[in-house]
């Protein structure tokens, strides 16, 4: 159970890191860690939450469909509104959504905007562990975290590198980008301490976290990636971190 809800924090943490051995991310590798982070997000929010949330309404017959296709809706609605009430800043993007903030402040907010869903899946999955009738196992638990801190290596390197190189020293951009993924363990234990709460509608909340996750990846992600010149790097990218994750998934499943 801990190693579920640290490891992904431990990802970001060794992504901002980086900023101590980089000096900048060039445009091609930007988009490599972009598309690989997209792909597994993806891929977990396929195999490690729609298809288990479909699983656990089995008896619903030909309605089991129905949790898992309203829990994703409200996801997708969950960040959509987050999006447009919070002011922040896209990556790489000089025209904020909001006003009233510094770009820094407005960057870490986007960042840990997007973090939310990743630490409510883990949790959730950790909940759904905890229910003996969920069916799914500690090895897809794991998967999941594994799966995130492999995505989440990038997304702190993506943040603190580009923060240090628009004048703030390394250790600040460093903390910002680690701070930005302290959002995930907090995420991951409020939802397991309402996990008894929940447990009857579980896979309404595995189908939320899943549309939450999507809506990251299509709203964010998938443009970045494609952005510009060789965005064929990004979709490679994305292929091979979306086999990976469905990988982990399946062998630890």
């Amino acid at each position: 159970m801990l190693i579920g809800i640290l490891l992904p924090f431990a990802g970001t943490v060794l992504g901002s890191a980086c900023v101590f051995f980089l000096k900048s991310l060039k445009k091609k590798i930007d988009k490599l860690l972009t598309g690989f982070a997209a792909g597994v997000m993806v891929a977990a929010s396929v195999w490690s939450l729609l298809i288990p949330a479909m699983e656990q309404s089995e008896n619903m017959g030909r309605l089991a469909f129905v949790p898992a296709s309203v829990g994703f809706l409200l996801g997708i609605g969950f960040l959509l509104c987050i999006d447009e009430v919070v002011p922040h800043l896209h990556m790489y993007s000089d025209k904020p959504e909001g006003s009233g903030l510094s770009k820094h402040a407005m960057m870490l907010l986007a960042v840990t905007i997007h973090n939310i869903p990743e630490g409510m899946a883990v949790g959730v999955v950790l909940a759904a562990m905890q229910a003996e009738q969920s069916g799914i196992t500690i090895g897809a638990a794991l998967a999941l975290a594994i799966g995130i801190a492999i995505q989440n290596f990038p997304e702190g390197a993506i943040i603190a590198i580009p923060l240090h190189n628009s004048g703030l020293e390394k250790k600040k951009a460093f903390v910002l980008g680690m701070l930005s993924g302290v959002v995930e363990p907090i995420g991951t234990i409020l939802v397991l301490l309402m996990a008894s709460t929940f447990t009857p509608i579980l896979p309404y909340f595995l189908s939320f976290a899943a549309g939450a996750m999507i809506y990251v990846v299509v709203e964010e992600l998938i443009p970045e990636m494609s952005e510009g010149k060789h965005s064929n790097i990004g979709v490679i990218a994305f292929s091979i971190g979306f086999v990976l994750m469905m990988i982990l998934d399946i062998f630890f499943g």
